[in-house]
């Protein structure tokens, strides 16, 4: 490869469909103090610097990477990364979200103090994140193999320098309240339910999905069976009452009020 800059990029056009789900991809070559942003991303991102380095700069924080090393980016907050104006750097990167997104990333070894990190097996994440991209297309085999190979890459991650379990703060709690979610979704669970399951009480289990997460317990559950619902209609012939059911809502007509919320039309008016 010659020392001219490039940028090869993938963008999917169809979100939600999977439990994690690529949203972009590629590889840049940057010219000397390229930068992106300031700007808000409404997803998961991580780069990987394959060569030179550069800044990143993450609500008013500044944040030194170089290669080898690895800087996630999370939704919704302000930021902004800067090539070297000397060394610009280079770097493979990944954006991505879905329902297991946020347990997986608390599982890794990024913090708010320090969102990047050193890979000493930089030729592993290399070949994963290359695998995504030559993975790259809208039909759904390739989707999964794209969501697959993720999976892969972000087990790497967490292989070589993931956060134990029992973390500080409550985060395994928040682990195994999401892992409860994901299994029983489709049945009539509440709050109640998922405070009862690990062990907390209705308040403590508020605050910390307030303090994880940014949403109460109620809320993010109605989110993950809005999802669930949303993937459904795309890709079966279910009736409403059936995805309605499918989901946990007892009541079609409370389903239906409760899916024009979140996405502005009706569940038979959305494709």
């Amino acid at each position: 490869m010659d020392n001219g800059v490039y940028k090869y990029s993938y963008k999917t056009q169809l979100r939600e469909n999977l439990g994690l789900s690529v949203f972009n991809t590629g590889r840049q070559r940057c010219t000397p103090s390229y930068t992106w942003g300031p700007g808000v991303r409404d997803h998961y991102l991580i780069h990987y610097v394959t060569g030179g380095k550069g800044t990143v700069y993450i609500e008013g924080k500044s944040f030194k990477a170089a290669a080898g090393d690895a800087f996630l980016i999370t939704p919704n907050k302000p930021v902004s990364y800067t090539a070297d104006s000397d060394e610009p750097w280079e770097y493979l990167w990944v954006g991505f979200n879905g329902n297991d997104a946020q347990s997986l990333v608390m599982l890794m070894g990024f913090t708010p103090e320090n969102p990047v990190c050193h890979l000493p097996d930089g030729e592993t994440a290399e070949r994963l994140l290359g695998d995504i991209y030559a993975s790259v297309g809208s039909a759904p085999f390739q989707e999964t193999r794209m969501s697959g190979y993720l999976y892969l890459f972000l087990a790497h991650l967490i292989e070589v320098f993931g956060k134990p379990r029992q973390s500080a703060g409550g985060r395994e709690y928040i682990d195994l309240a999401l892992r409860f979610i994901e299994y029983n979704y489709s049945t009539n669970i509440g709050v109640d339910d998922i405070a009862t399951h690990i062990g907390l009480s209705r308040s403590h289990l508020y605050r910390l999905f307030i303090k994880h997460l940014g949403l109460s317990p109620n809320d993010f559950l109605t989110e993950f069976r809005i999802s669930k619902a949303c993937a459904l209609i795309r890709s079966t012939n279910l009736s409403i009452g059936e995805i309605a059911s499918s989901v946990g809502f007892d009541d079609q007509l409370y389903f239906s009020r409760v899916f024009k919320r979140h996405k502005g039309v009706s569940p038979a008016r959305y494709v």
